[in-house]
């Protein structure tokens, strides 16, 4: 397991990364880690996240109470908290506002079409949680129903939070997301979408383990994207076994009869 000080030049690298791309503005967005069972490394409320330096970094417990640094602590800790206690296995969060995806947040859009393969064994899903001011304990209200099965969340009208078992997984997840999104944006621009549906989906969600850096639980909507397409297969498998019977039966028959008139 890393360091903390190691920790710490990771949280500094992936806040100026999230800046220099444009995934947040001024002094938005947050990240965090957790160190061990009872401590989180945040990063402090009210700085920009490509002008932060180590010792700008704060350490709080679970309850998010400050515990080692000399800034703030971020209003939305809370957000960050209810993750870590949902889910256990994670241990690095990126929360960020980058543009084409709070596009469709803001739209009230979710990212949930199988559009591309990757997207799909990668994150699987990105639902859209309903709307929760930031700083309250509404905002994680509106995620907890999400937060045990999704590794990525849109959060209506604010942005994007992603989350891994590292923070540089939790990174590329929102990276992964945000790319997502500008593809699906080209669909609609387009006026047509193509998702990945019946057998060729269900590939995809099999062979996810295999890959490294896909650990995702998200799952997708197979009931309607899946069962269909394997139903009609099934029917149809039954409808020629059927078919083959009644042929077979009608082939029988016709040679009894024949066989009845050669003897009369």
């Amino acid at each position: 397991m890393p360091s903390e000080r190691k920790y710490r030049s990771q949280m500094i690298e992936f806040g100026k990364m999230l800046h220099q791309r444009g995934y947040v503005a001024a002094m938005d967005g947050n990240l965090s880690v957790r160190l061990d069972e009872d401590r989180i490394l945040a990063t402090p409320t009210a700085m920009c996240k490509s002008m932060m330096r180590v010792s700008d970094l704060v350490i709080v417990d679970l309850e998010g109470r400050r515990i080692q640094g000399r800034r703030n602590v971020s209003s939305e800790i809370g957000m960050h908290l209810l993750i870590y206690k949902l889910r256990p296995d994670i241990r690095g969060i990126v929360h960020a506002h980058p543009p084409t995806a709070t596009g469709f947040a803001a739209a009230g859009m979710a990212l949930n079409k199988p559009l591309v393969c990757e997207v799909v064994i990668g994150l699987g899903s990105i639902p859209l949680a309903g709307y929760g001011t930031p700083g309250t304990p509404e905002l994680a209200a509106a995620l907890e129903p999400l937060v045990p099965q999704y590794d990525a969340i849109l959060m209506a009208n604010h942005g994007v939070v992603a989350y891994a078992d590292d923070l540089h997984q939790a990174y590329m997840k929102l990276e992964t997301v945000e790319h997502f999104a500008q593809i699906a944006l080209v669909t609609h621009l387009l006026g047509k979408q193509q998702p990945l549906a019946g057998t060729n989906l269900q590939k995809l969600m099999d062979i996810r383990g295999k890959y490294e850096g896909s650990r995702s639980v998200a799952p997708l909507p197979l009931d309607e994207a899946v069962q269909p397409v394997l139903q009609a297969s099934a029917s149809s498998a039954k409808a020629a076994s059927s078919a083959s019977a009644n042929s077979g039966s009608r082939r029988s028959l016709a040679g009894h009869r024949e066989a009845s008139l050669r003897r009369s």
